[in-house]
């Protein structure tokens, strides 16, 4: 209906001039008695449930407390009346943790004191274990000739090389296909690691099962264990202590416990790991030195030396121990270290690390803002400086200087990034096709070219997933294989597969896939 010939008047619009004037009321933190407002001093629990249900960063809680005196003073809730909102919501989210919800009143209050006093300072260890190792997360773990893959509910499937019966089904056959290692059932793994020959699994009760060859060094020559086990078996030594991490090295092995220790067995000849023990010690021996009582989040186990990431109030920082040949312990020489040293380096580059990645003979660290440094052996390019020498110190790779990484993974003489948003790119050694690169790199229809500067997968580029993790072989007696993870929880395999480590089925005499091919498992 017209409005001009309605019997209802017309509604008016409200004149409001340019120069009237909004009165807006002003809301504070501790709430006064205008209507309208909301006063968080009379809702904190509220308040609590929104600080603790949107994950906030530990750095954004300090910020509230820094900005607001509302969020500085007392909340008056249990456990501790004492602590602020922010302090209570980083404790809630401490909760959450698989880790930390087993631990004493005692436990949780000597992991506080070791962090910094802070319950932030906790969130921040507890999270930047998370990020490094994708604890509590599926992942996939490309070993040297065997591999193993963890779904988001910690059930485990391996499969490929099984001589030392290293994939734990109970027999030492060859898997070509993901198989579930079903005397876990029940058992949720948030981590794992393999080295040749042999598998360690860790639960969410900090309880380490290990199966192949019996050793905890050595594992690809010289000194065997005395048997091998094909099911997996709880490691006795460990009972008492509450693992989050292990790493396999050639010549050792490293846990690191919830606390942020790391033990060390074997290769204590001549004190090399703060230890002196026999080359098939057992017992696992904690590392000694300057990280005696500084929270470790992760460990990295090359050939032959251990990098640790700690936390500190302060920031985060990488420390080495082990051979220090090629200068892969990044401190300016080639010496040896019996005891962990601070990289100085990372002070000089104003580099807060991230994420670190011990290659067999090279090592690389992902900075909070996105940079990549890579040092030691520059063999094939591995470092992708674009060149093949050695780096003493850390050195950010310029050519990814466009690029913000989130993820870096090393092998033997091989580098792979994962950017923020998920590309990947990778640089060194060629051999098996382990770079993703197939055919076109050289122009010339050859695979297995060495790239001295990171290159762009192309090839993982165009299965049009984001890309999360990436594992790749760290041996330098097997061929290397890939994995490549998604978001989605697919997994995408190439390089070599002689022995079924790819999970997929070769056929015509293929012993290696050039380009990345799904296995068919669901890691989600």
């Amino acid at each position: 209906m017209d409005a001009t010939t309605s019997s209802t008047s017309t509604i008016q619009p409200h004149n409001i001039s340019e120069q009237s004037t909004f009165q807006r009321n002003l809301r504070h933190c501790l709430g006064l008695t205008t209507p309208g407002e909301f006063p968080l001093a009379t809702n904190p629990s509220i308040v609590l449930h929104v600080l603790a249900s949107c994950n906030l960063e530990p750095q954004d809680l300090a910020k509230l407390e820094a900005t607001c005196s509302f969020f500085r003073q007392p909340a008056n809730y249990a456990p501790d009346d004492e602590l602020s909102l922010p302090e209570l919501a980083a404790l809630d989210m401490c909760q959450k943790r698989a880790i930390f919800k087993p631990m004493t009143e005692e436990e949780r209050d000597n992991l506080k004191q070791k962090c910094g006093g802070s319950w932030k300072l906790v969130l921040r260890y507890l999270l930047a274990g998370e990020a490094c190792v994708r604890r509590e997360k599926s992942q996939a773990i490309a070993g040297p000739g065997h591999s193993v893959a963890v779904t988001n509910k910690g059930v485990v499937y391996s499969f490929g090389s099984n001589s030392s019966g290293q994939l734990g089904h109970g027999t030492t056959e060859e898997e070509w296909r993901p198989q579930p290692i079903r005397s876990l059932q029940g058992i949720r793994i948030i981590q794992a690691a393999v080295g040749a020959g042999r598998t360690m699994l860790i639960s969410d009760a900090g309880k380490v099962y290990a199966f192949g060859k019996d050793s905890f060094g050595e594992a690809e020559y010289g000194v065997q264990g005395s048997k091998q086990v094909s099911n997996p078996q709880l490691v006795e030594s460990l009972k008492n202590i509450f693992v989050v991490q292990a790493a396999i090295g050639n010549f050792f092995t490293a846990v690191l416990s919830r606390e942020g220790r790391v033990y060390t067995f074997s290769w204590g000849n001549d004190a090399r790991l703060c230890h002196q023990t026999d080359a098939d010690d057992i017992t696992p021996h904690p590392l000694m030195g300057p990280l005696e009582n500084i929270p470790v989040v992760q460990i990295a186990a090359g050939y032959c030396y251990l990098l640790a990431l700690a936390c500190q109030p302060s920031g985060m920082s990488v420390y080495s121990v082990g051979c220090g040949l090629g200068g892969k312990l990044g401190h300016g020489s080639r010496t040896d270290e019996k005891y962990p040293r601070l990289i100085e380096q990372f002070q000089t580059l104003n580099l807060q690390p991230k994420v670190v990645a011990a290659g067999a003979w090279h090592a690389a660290v992902v900075g909070q803002d996105g940079r990549v440094c890579t040092w030691g052996w520059g063999r094939y390019g591995c470092l992708g400086h674009g060149n093949e020498e050695c780096e003493l110190v850390p050195k950010v790779v310029e050519s990814l200087s466009n690029v913000k990484a989130v993820h870096v993974a090393t092998g033997d003489y091989t580098t792979f990034v994962v950017s923020e948003e998920g590309d990947v790119y990778s640089f060194g050694c060629g051999e098996s096709a382990s770079l993703g690169h197939s055919a076109s790199v050289d122009g010339q229809g050859n695979r297995h070219t060495n790239v001295l500067s990171p290159e762009l997968v192309t090839s993982l580029k165009q299965i049009n997933e984001k890309v999360v993790q990436i594992s790749l072989t760290n041996s330098i007696y097997w061929n290397a294989h890939t994995f490549a993870l998604t978001d989605s929880g697919k997994l995408y395999a190439f390089g070599a597969g002689d022995k079924g480590q790819l999970g997929l089925e070769l056929v015509n005499n293929q012993i290696e896939r050039g380009n990345p091919e799904q296995v068919e498992v669901d890691l989600n």
